[in-house]
């Protein structure tokens, strides 16, 4: 009797090493946020990713180059998500506050916390941390800049000055909800006080999220 079975197709060799690397990453992630990089192994990576030394060891050189592959994604997850918080906003001014809130928000995120800003600058130095957030955040923040200049709620300017200012004052507001022992109430504080430093406060003066921030 002919029976017809679904056979699932084998996996390519790029497609194993992908899945390998994903897995890898996923593991490492958990343990860099759980543990912190100081503590963390590889050999747990690799316990909990179920995977050799040698499968590690294939796709990163040592644990600080896997932490800085966790780095890179946890910095693209951000900008994708400051991204889509700004695109669902109805106005340029609501569309930087929006992106602005979304930002602040990922920082009270304990892997965003542990991994991205208490861990970051200190293992892979401040020079090389800063250029992986420079090379995601400062493209995005020239471009609500230029949006904003567009509407009549900034005076006109170069936008590049300006994006690097801002940013630096977001990665400062950053570092400081991480530490914090309340970061909730810095968070609030700090996302206000980012408005009235650009004035955006005028333009939009009570987000209904923020409306508890400090006076």
């Amino acid at each position: 009797m002919y029976v017809n079975q679904q056979i699932e197709p084998r996996r390519s060799q790029a497609q194993r090493r992908a899945a390998t690397r994903r897995t890898l990453l996923d593991a490492a992630r958990a343990v860099f946020r759980d543990q912190g990089y100081a503590a963390t192994t590889t050999e747990e990576v690799v316990r909990r990713a179920a995977v050799t030394r040698g499968a590690l060891y294939h796709h990163f050189d040592d644990k600080r180059d896997l932490f800085r592959a966790v780095i890179e994604e946890i910095e693209i997850e951000i900008d994708q998500h400051v991204q889509s918080a700004a695109e669902g906003a109805t106005d340029p001014v609501r569309a930087f506050i929006a992106g602005t809130d979304a930002f602040l928000d990922r920082c009270l995120e304990p892997d965003v916390k542990q991994i991205f800003l208490l861990d970051g600058p200190a293992v892979l130095g401040w020079q090389e941390w800063h250029a992986i957030d420079v090379k995601h955040a400062v493209v995005q923040i020239e471009l609500g800049l230029q949006e904003l200049i567009s509407a009549g709620c900034l005076d006109p300017q170069p936008v590049r000055p300006l994006a690097i200012l801002l940013h630096g004052a977001l990665i400062e507001a950053a570092l400081v909800i991480a530490a914090a022992d309340q970061p909730e109430a810095e968070r609030a504080a700090l996302g206000a006080s980012l408005l009235r430093l650009l004035g955006l406060d005028a333009a939009f003066p009570t987000p209904p999220h923020r409306a508890t921030a400090e006076p």
